[in-house]
C-alpha cells in the first residue's frame, strides 16, 4: 500500500523514534509499504517518521545509482533499530533532496563513512561500515529517526535564504507528484 508522505512542518518529522522488536505489529507489511511508497515516489530512502510513524526503521534502495556503482544493483536494505557509533573520512558535499521537502535540494556535508549496528527486516544484528553514497543515505534517514532534518545541516545564511521555500511546503503551496500529508 502506498503511505502518504509527511511534508515539513508535520510534528513527527521532529519527533525521536522509539525502538521495536520482531513483535511490532504488522512489521513485515510495514517494511513492504514503505518500499513501495518510496518506490512511488521516486526516492532512494524512506524512514518510519515520512510516513507517521515515531519507530526507528528505515529503508534504502540504492538501485539507481548501478550505471556508475555495479555493486549497487538491487540494492535495497532495511535499517531497524540503527546506530551509528562511528563516522569517518573526510566531509563531502552532496546535492541532498527529501521527500518531505518536495522539489527542494540543497547542498549538504556529510562524512564519506559510517559505521551502523542495526537489525535487518528478520531481526538478524548486524555491525557494518558503509561508505559512498550508501553511506550518505544511512546518514540521512537515520537523522529522520532522530528528529533531525537535512535542511537543519545548512548554514544559517542558506536557511534565511531559503525560508520562503520552507514556509510555503508548511502551507501546502507546494506540487509532488506523490501522496503527501501535512
Amino acid at each position: 500500500m502506498i503511505l502518504p508522505i509527511y511534508v515539513y512542518g508535520s510534528s513527527v518529522l521532529k519527533k525521536e523514534t522509539e525502538e521495536i522488536d520482531r513483535t511490532y505489529p504488522d512489521l513485515q507489511t510495514f517494511i513492504a509499504d514503505m518500499f513501495e511508497t518510496m518506490a512511488h515516489s521516486e526516492g532512494i530512502g524512506l524512514a518510519a517518521p515520512q510516513v507517521g510513524k515515531s519507530i526507528r526503521i528505515f529503508v534504502l534502495d540504492a538501485s539507481i545509482f548501478a550505471g556508475d556503482k555495479p555493486e549497487l544493483e538491487n540494492y535495497k536494505k532495511v535499517f531497524i533499530n540503527p546506530v551509528i557509533p562511528e563516522r569517518a573520512g573526510e566531509k563531502v558535499r552532496y546535492n541532498e533532496g527529501c521527500l518531505s521537502f518536495p522539489k527542494l535540494h540543497e547542498d549538504v556535508y556529510r562524512e564519506s563513512r559510517v559505521r551502523v549496528q542495526y537489525f535487518d527486516e528478520n531481526f538478524e544484528k548486524h555491525d557494518e561500515w558503509f561508505d559512498g553514497i550508501v553511506a550518505r543515505i544511512i546518514q540521512h534517514e537515520y537523522d529522520h529517526l532522530e528528529g533531525k532534518l537535512f535542511v537543519e545541516r545548512l548554514s544559517p545564511i542558506r536557511r534565511k535564504l531559503i525560508a520562503s521555500k520552507l514556509k510555503r511546503i508548511t502551507k501546502g503551496d507546494f506540487s509532488a507528484s506523490y501522496k503527501t500529508k501535512l
